[in-house]
C-alpha cells in the first residue's frame, strides 16, 4: 500500500510517498515559490534528484504537477496506487487530541483555528483542498502538530493569567513538534521493550522543543501558546520576560506585532551571535574566536539543560534521554556539552560512542543512571503511519 505525506506552506508543498509494507520512501519532493515568480520543484527518486522550473500559480497547480511527474517518471503507474494521504496540520487547538480522518467538519475546525496559527493553518488547508480536488476518492487524514501534547494535565498547560483568557480565547500551552515527539516516543517504547517508562525528548533543530514523557504520553513540553516559547532557537527568542515587549515598543517606536516579529525572526542564535541562525555558522564563528557565537552557543546549551533538569524532577527521574532533529542528531560536540552539564543528575555519556551523525545509537556512559540515545526523527513516516492506521480502521 502506498501512502503520501503532505506538508503545505503558504508558498510551498512538500511530499513523501511511502511503500507501507516496508515503510520505505519511494519518492519525495519539494515544490517551492508556489504562487510566486520563479517557482520550481525538486523530486528525489531512485537515488536521483530531478529539478524543473514550472509556473505554479496556486497549490492546485503544484499538486497537478506533482501527480503528473509521479506518473511520467514511472514512480507510480496510476493515481489509483495512492491509497491514502496524510496532511500535516499545525494547530488542532485542544479539540483534536489525535489524528483524524478529514471530513467537512474537520476542515471547518482547521479554518476556525487559524487565529491560533495564522501563518500555518490557512496554508495547510490549501494543500488539503488541492489534494482533495485532484484525488477526490482517496481518504485523507489530518495529523496535528499539537495533538500529542494534549495529554498534559491542566496544571501544566494553563498559564497563571485571568482564567477567562483560557475559557474565552483559548490562551493555554499547546505545544508543537508533536509528530516528531510522538515518533521518537514510539521508538523509545520499542528500544526499552515496554510502554512503561519516563523519558525526556530533545527535538533540537532550527526550531526546538523538549517534552517530558511518561508511559508514552506527554506530561509537559517547552513550546507554549505559540512556537515562540521555550528554549532558544535559530531565530526565536524562547522564554523572555513579557514586559520587554512594551518596553521595546516605547524605545523603538514599534507596535506589538513588530516586536513579536523580531522575537520570532531576528532573535535566538541569530540575535545573539549577529552571524546567523544555523548552528553550523555558530560553530564556525566559535572556531574563529567569535565571542558572540560562543555566547549564543552557551546560552542555547544552558536553556536546554535547564528544561532537562526541570523535567527530570517533574517525572521523578528519567529512564531515557533522547536527542533528535537536525542538531540533536548531528551536532556531536553540542550533545556532549549538554550531557556534561547533567552530571549532577547522574546522567553521563560515553564520548567514544558519540562520534557519529544521523543514526539511532546508544551513547550512555558506563555509570549513567539514565540511558542516553540519539534517535533520528521521521515526521513524514509518522504521518503515513497514522494515515494507514485510520484508513484501515474506518
Amino acid at each position: 500500500m502506498k501512502i503520501m505525506s503532505v506538508n503545505a506552506g503558504s508558498s510551498s508543498l512538500k511530499f513523501s510517498l511511502f511503500e507501507m509494507d516496508t515503510k520505505e520512501v519511494i519518492a519525495s519532493g519539494y515544490f517551492e515559490r508556489v504562487t510566486l515568480e520563479g517557482s520550481f520543484y525538486t523530486i528525489k527518486y531512485n537515488g536521483e534528484k530531478i529539478r524543473e522550473e514550472v509556473e505554479m500559480k496556486d497549490h492546485s497547480v503544484a499538486v497537478e504537477v506533482m501527480l503528473d511527474r509521479l506518473i511520467k517518471l514511472g514512480i507510480i503507474n496510476s493515481l489509483d496506487e495512492i491509497e491514502g494521504v496524510g496532511h500535516r496540520v499545525v494547530h488542532g487547538s485542544d479539540v483534536y487530541k489525535e489524528s483524524v480522518l478529514i471530513t467537512d467538519k474537520v476542515l471547518e475546525d482547521i479554518d476556525q483555528f487559524k487565529s491560533l496559527a495564522p501563518l500555518h493553518n490557512p496554508a495547510n488547508l490549501l494543500g488539503i483542498e488541492a489534494i482533495k480536488k485532484a484525488l477526490p476518492n482517496v481518504p485523507m487524514v489530518a495529523v496535528f502538530d499539537t495533538a500529542f501534547h494534549q495529554t498534559m494535565a491542566k496544571e501544566q498547560f494553563l498559564y497563571p493569567v485571568p482564567y477567562e483568557w483560557y475559557t474565552k480565547y483559548g490562551v493555554r500551552k499547546y505545544g508543537f513538534h508533536g509528530t516528531s515527539h510522538q515518533y521518537v516516543s514510539n521508538k523509545i517504547g520499542e528500544i526499552l521493550g515496554t510502554n512503561t517508562y519516563k523519558a525526556i525528548i530533545c527535538h533540537i533543530g532550527s526550531g526546538g522543543s523538549l517534552s517530558a514523557i511518561q508511559d508514552g504520553k506527554c506530561v509537559d513540553t517547552t513550546m507554549g501558546f505559540t512556537p515562540l516559547a521555550g528554549i532558544i532557537m535559530g531565530t526565536r527568542s524562547g522564554d523572555i520576560d513579557p514586559s520587554i515587549i512594551p518596553y521595546i515598543m516605547e524605545q523603538e517606536g514599534l507596535n506589538a506585532k513588530e516586536v513579536v516579529d523580531e522575537l520570532n525572526k531576528k532573535s535566538g542564535l541569530l540575535g545573539i551571535s549577529g552571524v546567523g541562525s544555523d548552528h553550523r555558522d555558530i560553530e564556525d564563528g566559535m572556531k574563529n574566536g567569535n565571542e558572540r557565537c560562543a555566547l549564543a552557543d552557551e546560552m542555547l546549551v544552558n536553556s536546554i539543560v535547564k528544561y532537562i533538569a526541570q523535567y527530570y524532577v517533574e517525572l521523578g527521574g528519567c529512564d531515557i534521554l533522547a536527542f533528535t532533529a537536525g542538531l540533536g542528531e548531528n551536532a556531536i560536540d553540542f550533545r556532549a556539552r549538554i550531557v556534561e552539564k547533567l552530571a549532577p543528575l547522574g546522567i553521563t555519556m560515553d564520548t567514544s560512542k558519540n562520534d557519529f551523525r544521523g543514526e539511532l545509537r546508544e551513547i550512555t556512559g558506563k555509570d549513567s543512571k539514565t540511558k542516553v540515545y540519539v534517535i533520528p526523527t521521521n515526521e513524514e513516516l509518522m504521518i503515513a503511519l497514522d494515515t494507514l492506521r485510520l484508513i484501515e480502521n474506518r
